[in-house]
C-alpha cells in the first residue's frame, strides 16, 4: 500500500476542511442558508471521523462518500439552484439547474459503505438482504431529509427556506430528489456487487 492509499481518508478530510473554510467566507447564499446546508454535512464528516477510530472503510467507499460532502459544501455556498452549472444545463438542454439532482444521486453512494459494513461485520449472510437493507436505508434517509427541508422552509425564514428547498418551481422536486437518491444507491450497490469478489471492498479494524 502506497502512502497516498494509506492516508487517503486523511487527505480527503484535509481537502474538505480547506474547501469548507474557503467557502465559509462571505457565502453569497447568506449565512442562514449556508448554515442549514452545511450542518448536516458537518455531522456526516464528524461521524466518519469518530468511526475511523474503531473501523476504516475501503478507500473506494470514502471516495464515493466524499462526492456528497464536496458537492453539498459547494451547493451551500451558492445555493444549489445558483451553482454555476450552465455547461451541464446547456449540454443536455435542460430547463433548470440539475446540480442538486446530481448531488442527490451521490447520496445513494452511501449504500456502498452500508453494504460494506454489513458484509464485514457478518450481520447478514444473505446478499439480497444486504443490498435491500442498504437500499431501503438510503430511501428512508432521503425521505427524512426532504421532511426536514420542508420543516425548515415553513418554520424558519421563508426566503432562506425557499433557497434550501431549491425546488426551482417544480412541485414534484422532493419526489424526484428521492428517486435520484434511490438511483444512486442502486448504482453503488451494483458497483459493490461487481467489486466484492476482487477484494476491493471491506472494513479494516483500527
Amino acid at each position: 500500500m502506497t502512502k497516498v492509499q494509506e492516508y487517503f481518508p486523511q487527505l480527503l478530510l484535509a481537502a474538505y476542511v480547506f474547501v469548507f473554510v474557503v467557502l465559509g467566507i462571505a457565502p453569497p447564499s447568506g449565512r442562514e442558508v449556508w448554515l442549514a446546508e452545511n450542518l448536516p454535512i458537518c455531522f456526516i464528516v464528524l461521524v466518519l471521523v469518530i468511526l475511523y477510530r474503531r473501523m476504516r472503510f475501503s478507500n473506494l467507499s470514502y471516495f464515493l462518500m466524499s462526492f456528497l460532502i464536496f458537492m453539498h459544501t459547494v451547493g451551500g455556498y451558492y445555493t444549489f439552484a445558483a451553482v454555476p452549472f450552465d455547461w451541464f444545463t446547456d449540454f443536455f438542454d435542460f430547463e433548470r439547474n440539475h446540480y442538486d439532482r446530481i448531488a442527490h444521486f451521490s447520496v445513494g453512494f452511501y449504500a456502498f459503505a452500508i453494504a460494506e459494513w454489513l458484509t464485514a461485520k457478518a450481520l447478514t449472510n444473505s446478499r439480497p438482504v444486504t443490498y435491500l437493507f442498504a437500499l431501503f436505508a438510503i430511501m428512508s434517509l432521503a425521505a427524512t431529509y426532504e421532511v426536514m427541508e420542508w420543516q425548515f422552509a415553513i418554520l424558519g425564514n421563508p426566503e432562506a427556506g425557499a433557497e434550501v428547498l431549491g425546488s426551482q418551481g417544480d412541485v414534484w422536486d422532493a419526489q424526484k430528489d428521492i428517486v435520484a437518491d434511490t438511483l444512486g444507491a442502486i448504482f453503488a450497490l451494483v458497483l459493490f456487487h461487481a467489486l466484492r469478489g476482487r477484494g476491493e471492498t471491506g472494513l479494516r479494524q483500527a
